[in-house]
């Protein structure tokens, strides 16, 4: 399993990607999930891959050997825009899954696999797209600036409280190692290295990368303070009005277990 995560934000763009690829609990790897395309001074594009590692590399490196190709349904480079650039990928996905498909199939494996683009490519406004195993896609919007795939249920919560446009990309980041911390601690098939990326809108080429590795002092530090506040939150939650009823029956309950056990003893 996999987690990786795209915010699409009005200063720019904020990835996360797990490296733990796993084949049952004796098989665990590491393999980066983030593939970067910014070798043109025009144009910058991220790539973040979850799902059969033996799929989504077969796209990536199609998709890195036609990158000096001029067909421009086949070359992210030549793509006029970044929705020309989703369509290529999800074109590739197709092709892996024409080719690969029915053998996977016949051997009773599932072909999955999902990819979040995002980038900029100069006269066009930063864009996100989450890709699925189809091939066909969606694009981020104000209304949901995030894309999450593979495991991501347990990182979804903080997104959607935190999560907004406006975000700086630094809380945003933040935001997301938040949603890691939560993912890691629920489900062993994820876990560090994690690689971040951030892109400032209007540079076109990545502002920032870091890896976070094993035991980060930053990362385990910003996973300590979010759980002390949040058992700190916690404790001042009000209590409901019903709350002394539930007090009184239990201290009652507490009485009568006493006089009980004073009777068996007598």
């Amino acid at each position: 399993m996999s987690y990786c995560l795209g915010m699409c934000l009005n200063d720019g763009l904020v990835f996360l990607s797990d490296s733990r690829t796993n084949a049952g609990i004796d098989s665990v790897a590491t393999f980066r999930k983030t593939y970067i395309f910014d070798d043109r001074e025009d144009r910058v594009l991220v790539l973040l891959s979850a799902g059969n590692l033996a799929i989504t590399q077969a796209v990536i490196t199609l998709l890195t050997e036609r990158l000096n190709e001029s067909e421009t349904g086949r070359n992210l480079y030549a793509a006029a825009t970044m929705f020309d650039a989703a369509k290529i990928v999800g074109a590739v996905l197709r092709e892996v899954h024409d080719q690969d498909g029915p053998a996977l199939a016949a051997q009773g494996v599932e072909f999955a696999a999902s990819f979040i683009l995002g980038g900029q490519i100069k006269g066009g406004p930063v864009r996100m797209f989450n890709i699925y195993n189809a091939g066909n896609f969606i694009e981020s919007s104000r209304e949901t600036p995030y894309f999450q795939i593979g495991e991501t249920k347990y990182g979804k919560p903080i997104l959607e409280r935190v999560l907004r446009p406006d975000t700086p990309l630094m809380n945003a980041a933040k935001c997301g190692l938040v949603s890691f911390d939560s993912t890691i601690r629920a489900n062993l098939s994820v876990g560090p290295p994690l690689d971040l990326t951030i892109i400032l809108r209007d540079t076109y080429t990545v502002t920032m990368r870091h890896t976070f590795a094993f035991g980060d002092s930053y990362f385990d530090r910003v996973a300590k303070i979010w759980g002390d506040g949040l058992r700190t939150i916690f404790d001042t939650l009000p209590d409901p009005r019903w709350a002394e009823a539930l007090h009184a029956a239990q201290e009652a309950a507490i009485r009568a277990a006493a006089q009980s056990q004073e009777a068996a003893e007598a």
